[in-house]
C-alpha cells in the first residue's frame, strides 16, 4: 500500500516538473519568438547593439572657410600642421632606444634643452609629446625632422589656421587659436557662424582585429565646410600701407599709426591698418588689440574744417573773397588763436584762410555765419553722431561738444569735439561723390564652397546727402589750393601729376589733469584724388612721432599718404593728367598676355621698359606670368615668367620684398610661410632645389635691404611752417 502511494507521489511529481518544465520552455520559445521578431529585448534594439559592437564610427574633418581680398589673394587659411610623437614602448617594432642621442638631435631643430628633451624620452610611457615647440610645426620643419631618421618618432597631423601674409590687415582680419576651437577679434569672431564648418562621419563594419568587412555597408554623413568670405580689401594697396607704415614706425617711433584708402564712388575699403599691430600667427604676444581706425574717438584736428566749410557753402553763407583780421578772437571768456601763437597773417580773406588752416577763420564761419544750430544740424547730417555701420566688430561713435558757445567755433576747427577716422572717411565720400555719403563697407561677399552659390553680398549704399553737387564740386576746388598754394599747409602732399585735393589735421591730446599736453600732437591728412573726380580717399593720422630738429609733423604723415596713394592710383589704372609736363611719378606699363611667346623676345622688350624680368627654367616658351594681363607696373618692378622646362628649380630669393614672394607662390600655385617682415633673407628648399612636386616653400624676411623697395618719399619742403597747434587759451 505504501508503495503505490509513494509510487502515485513520484508520479504526481515527475507530471508537476514535467509541467513546470514545459511552462518554461514555453515562455523562452516564446520570448525567443518575440526577440526574433521585435529584434529587441528591454527595450534595447538588438540590431543596434550588434551594429555598434562590429561598427565603426571616424570623423571626416570638415574645413574653416578661408578670408580672401577682392583679388582672391588668401589672407586666412586652414592648413595642416604636425606635432611630434615619441613611442618609448619597447613593445613596438620602433621605439626610442637611445633617449640622449636622440634628445640631442631634436635639440637644434625643437630649440629646446637637450637635457630637458632627454627627460621626456626616458619618461616609463607608452608615448610622449616633446612640449609647445613640438606642436604645430610646419611641413618644413617635419621634413628637417625626418631627414635624421630617428627611432620612434612619429607625427600627427592636425589642422591650424594660418595666415600668410603675416602682418597684414591683422586687425581686420582677426585671428582664432590655432586649433580654431575659439575666434577672436575682427571678421574671424565677426562672421565665425558663417565661417565655422560642421565635421561628417563614415559609419561601416570590422571583425574582431578591426579590419573593415568587404561587403559591408557605409553610412557617410558629409562634412560642411566654412562659407568663404571675399573683403574689399586691395592686398597692393594694402601691402603698400604696411611697408611704408613699417618705415614710419622705424623713423619716428610714434606711439600709433592709422590709415584708410577706400573707393571713394561706392565706400569700399581698400585698405585699412594701424601700428602698433601683431602677427596672427603669434597671437600669444599681441600688444594692440584696438583697430583705432574704427574704434579710437579723438579730436580731429583741422581736418574737420572740411565739413565746417561744406556746410557754409551749402548754406549760401560762404565768400571766399571776404576778409577778416586773423590771429585771435575773443568768445564769450575764451580767447581762440590761429595756430602760429595767435600771431595771425593780418588781414586775409577766407579763402586764405582755409589754406592756412585759420581756426579764427573758422570760428567765425561757425558763430557769425552759420549759427551753432545749423553748425550741428550739418555734424548730424554728415553722420559724425553715429556709428558708420562698417561691417567690422567694435566700432566707437562721436562724442559732440555742445554745452557752450566756445564748443560750436572749436568743434568747427575740430576741438573738443571727438570722432572716429572711418567717421571721417564717410563724411569724405560726399565731398568726392557729388554730394552722396557712401556707408564704408570691407565685406564684398560670402560664398558656400559646397554649393558654390553666393550666401551674401554686399553693394554701395548712399549714407545721406548732406549736400549738394554744386558745393561739393566748390569745396574740391578750395581743398586743391590747400595742397597746390604757396601759402597752403597740405604743400607736402602733392603728387605731380596728379590733382590732389585734401586737408591737414593736427589734434592736440588732452591731458589727464585738464587743458592739452604740450608739444604733443596727432597730426592728419585727408586727400581725395583725382580732384576733378575722386576716385580714392586716403586718410593718414600719426599720433606723436618723435621729431628731430628740423622735422615738422607733416613728414611722416605725407610719407605714408604719397606712397599709399600714389600707389592705389597706379593700381586703380589711373593716369597721371596730360597738362602735367613734369611728372616724378613713373610712366606705368600694361602687361599683355606673354603665355606661348618666345622668352628671349619678351625678356628683351620688358628689360629694355626697365622691369626686372625673372625666368624660372630654362625652356624657350612662356608657360606662365606672375601678372594678370591688364596690370599695371611701373619701372623697376618685377614680373616673373614660367617656361616650359620640364625640370625647374627653385630661384634664389634673397632680397625680395613680401609682395614678390606671395606673387611667386601665387604662379608656383604653393603655399608660402612666412616669418617676419622685410627682405627674404633665408628660404627652404634652398635655390636650385628641383621644384618635382613643390608644394610648399618657407621663407624668413628682416628689414636688411629696405633699399630694394620703394617705400616712400619724405617730404620735401621742410620750410613749410608747422601746420597747426591748434588750441584756444583763457
Amino acid at each position: 500500500m505504501q508503495q503505490q502511494i509513494k509510487s502515485s507521489q513520484v508520479t504526481k511529481r515527475a507530471v508537476f516538473f514535467l509541467f513546470l518544465l514545459f511552462i518554461v520552455f514555453v515562455v523562452i520559445f516564446s520570448r525567443f519568438v518575440y526577440i526574433q521578431a521585435a529584434k529587441e529585448v528591454q527595450g534595447v534594439d538588438l540590431e543596434e547593439l550588434v551594429a555598434k559592437r562590429w561598427s565603426q564610427t571616424n570623423v571626416i574633418d570638415g574645413e574653416r572657410g578661408s578670408i580672401y581680398d577682392n583679388n582672391g589673394d588668401v589672407l586666412a587659411e586652414e592648413i595642416p600642421s604636425y606635432t611630434v610623437i615619441a613611442i618609448l614602448d619597447d613593445r613596438f617594432d620602433s621605439y626610442v632606444k637611445d633617449p640622449k642621442a636622440t634628445a640631442q638631435s631634436l635639440s637644434p631643430i625643437l630649440e629646446m634643452d637637450a637635457e630637458r628633451l632627454e627627460e621626456l624620452l626616458s619618461r616609463d610611457s607608452v608615448q610622449v609629446e616633446l612640449g609647445a615647440q613640438s606642436k604645430n610645426m610646419s611641413y618644413e620643419k617635419r621634413e628637417e625632422i625626418e631627414e635624421l631618421k630617428l627611432e620612434g618618432i612619429l607625427f600627427r597631423e592636425d589642422p591650424r589656421r594660418y595666415y600668410p601674409k603675416q602682418i597684414f590687415a591683422s586687425h581686420i582680419i582677426g585671428y582664432t587659436e590655432r586649433d580654431m576651437s575659439v575666434a577672436r577679434m575682427g571678421i574671424e569672431s565677426s562672421l565665425n557662424e558663417y565661417l565655422l564648418e560642421a565635421d561628417g562621419e563614415i559609419t561601416y563594419q570590422e571583425d574582431g582585429r578591426n579590419r573593415k568587412l568587404p561587403d559591408s555597408e557605409e553610412t557617410i554623413k558629409e562634412p560642411k565646410n566654412g562659407d568663404d568670405v571675399y573683403l574689399t580689401i586691395d592686398s597692393r594697396i594694402q601691402m603698400a600701407i604696411e611697408q611704408t607704415m613699417n618705415q614710419v614706425v622705424e623713423d619716428f617711433n610714434p606711439e600709433r599709426v592709422m590709415a584708410i584708402v577706400a573707393n571713394a564712388k561706392t565706400g569700399e575699403i581698400l585698405g585699412m591698418s594701424n601700428r602698433p599691430s601683431f602677427n596672427p600667427n603669434e597671437y600669444e604676444s599681441i600688444e594692440n588689440y584696438t583697430n583705432y581706425t574704427i574704434s579710437s574717438r579723438f579730436e580731429p584736428g583741422s581736418t574737420m574744417k572740411i565739413f565746417t566749410l561744406a556746410a557754409a557753402i551749402e548754406e549760401g553763407v560762404y565768400n571766399g573773397d571776404e576778409t577778416f583780421e586773423s590771429g585771435s578772437i575773443e568768445i564769450v571768456d575764451k580767447t581762440v588763436n590761429d595756430h602760429n601763437g595767435g600771431r595771425g597773417w593780418g588781414t586775409i580773406s577766407y579763402d586764405e584762410g582755409v589754406r592756412r588752416s585759420s581756426n579764427v577763420a573758422f570760428s567765425k564761419i561757425a558763430l557769425e555765419k552759420l549759427g551753432p544750430e545749423k553748425l550741428y544740424s550739418y555734424i548730424d547730417a554728415f553722420g559724425f553722431r553715429e556709428p558708420t555701420g562698417i561691417d567690422l566688430p567694435n566700432e566707437a561713435t562721436g562724442l559732440i561738444a555742445e554745452q557752450y558757445t566756445i564748443d560750436a567755433a572749436t568743434t568747427a576747427f575740430g576741438q573738443a569735439t571727438a570722432i572716429t577716422p572711418i567717421q571721417q572717411v564717410q563724411a569724405a565720400t560726399a565731398v568726392a561723390n557729388d554730394g552722396k555719403m557712401m556707408k564704408p563697407y570691407i565685406i564684398d561677399r560670402i560664398v558656400n564652397p559646397n554649393t558654390g552659390k553666393t550666401d551674401y553680398e554686399n553693394e554701395p549704399t548712399i549714407a545721406g546727402e548732406p549736400i549738394s553737387e554744386e558745393t561739393a564740386n566748390q569745396v574740391l576746388d578750395i581743398l586743391e589750393t590747400v595742397v597746390t598754394e604757396e601759402d597752403g599747409t597740405g604743400r607736402p602732399y602733392a603728387i605731380d601729376g596728379f590733382d590732389i585735393a585734401g586737408k591737414t589735421g593736427t589734434a592736440q591730446i588732452p591731458s589727464e589733469s585738464g587743458g592739452y599736453l604740450s608739444g604733443e600732437n596727432i597730426y592728419s591728412f585727408i586727400g581725395m584724388a583725382p580732384k576733378d573726380d575722386p576716385e580714392v580717399i586716403v586718410y593718414v593720422a600719426v599720433d606723436r612721432p618723435q621729431l628731430d630738429a628740423g622735422q615738422i609733423g607733416s613728414e611722416p604723415v605725407s610719407m605714408i599718404f604719397r606712397n599709399v596713394m600714389e600707389q592705389s592710383l597706379q593700381y586703380l589704372n589711373i593716369a597721371p593728367s596730360e597738362d602735367d609736363e613734369v611728372s616724378s611719378v613713373q610712366e606705368s606699363i600694361e602687361l599683355e598676355d606673354y603665355q606661348g611667346e618666345s622668352l628671349e623676345e619678351t625678356k628683351t622688350i620688358l628689360t629694355e621698359k626697365e622691369l626686372q624680368v625673372i625666368v624660372i627654367g630654362e625652356g624657350d616658351k612662356i608657360t606662365s606670368q606672375s601678372h594678370e594681363p591688364g596690370t599695371q607696373l611701373i619701372s623697376g618692378e618685377k614680373i616673373i615668367f614660367l617656361t616650359d622646362d620640364e625640370l625647374p628649380l627653385v630661384p634664389d630669393i634673397s632680397g625680395w620684398s613680401l609682395r614678390d614672394v606671395y606673387l611667386l607662390g601665387k604662379l608656383l600655385d604653393i603655399g608660402m610661410e612666412v616669418n617676419g617682415s622685410g627682405f627674404v633673407q633665408e628660404q627652404t628648399p634652398e635655390a636650385g632645389t628641383e621644384m618635382d612636386e613643390l608644394s610648399r616653400m618657407s621663407v624668413s624676411l628682416s628689414k636688411d635691404n629696405e633699399d630694394e623697395e620703394n617705400i616712400g618719399e619724405v617730404a620735401e619742403d621742410n620750410a613749410v611752417e608747422e601746420e597747426e597747434q591748434e588750441f584756444f587759451m583763457d
